[in-house]
């Protein structure tokens, strides 16, 4: 049953009201926390990168049936165990807002899958590397760079005349 509150004669009355009010919030809390928190020791095996391997096929499957493409394609990306802990590597902030959402449940399916004890998901920030050759802005460029990749490309521009002023 709630209790109900009176109606504050002044400012102090107020604050006195407030910070009992928080007191016993805090107070439920702690006890439902102290309820909820139930040690399950789970007997599995210790994350090694043969069964990251072994279990990586069945998360992707499991994805692909769920219909997410993004969260196949972070997957997808190579998967390495540097002390213990698996390493994702994604491309960017979006795949790394992706992946920090979708870390819980692929936790949850490693563990049930690949029975093993407790383990961690980190994510490695790799960037795309930028090209070494120039961009190709004009149609110059993009005409004499097509021309390095086909020779006989330079030939047919002797033979017809091509301009590149298109």
């Amino acid at each position: 049953m709630q209790k109900t509150i009176s109606i504050p004669k002044n400012l102090g009355h107020t604050k006195q009201l407030a910070d009992q009010k928080a007191k016993d919030e805090l107070q439920n809390a702690k006890s439902k926390v102290s309820e909820e928190v139930v040690e399950v020791k789970v007997e599995g095996r210790d994350l090694t990168q043969q069964i990251v391997d072994e279990v990586f096929t069945q998360v992707i499957e499991h994805f692909q049936k769920l219909g997410k493409s993004m969260e196949v394609a972070i997957i997808g990306q190579s998967i390495k165990m540097k002390n213990g802990i698996v390493m994702l590597e994604v491309m960017g902030h979006v795949q790394e807002e992706l992946a920090l959402k979708m870390k819980p449940e692929l936790i949850r399916i490693i563990r049930e899958i690949g029975n093993v004890n407790h383990f961690k998901i980190e994510l490695e920030l790799k960037e795309e590397l930028e090209s070494e050759r120039n961009k190709l802005y004009t149609s110059t460029d993009k005409f004499n760079f097509l021309k390095e990749k086909h020779a006989a490309l330079g030939e047919f521009q002797r033979r017809f005349g091509l301009e590149t002023d298109f």
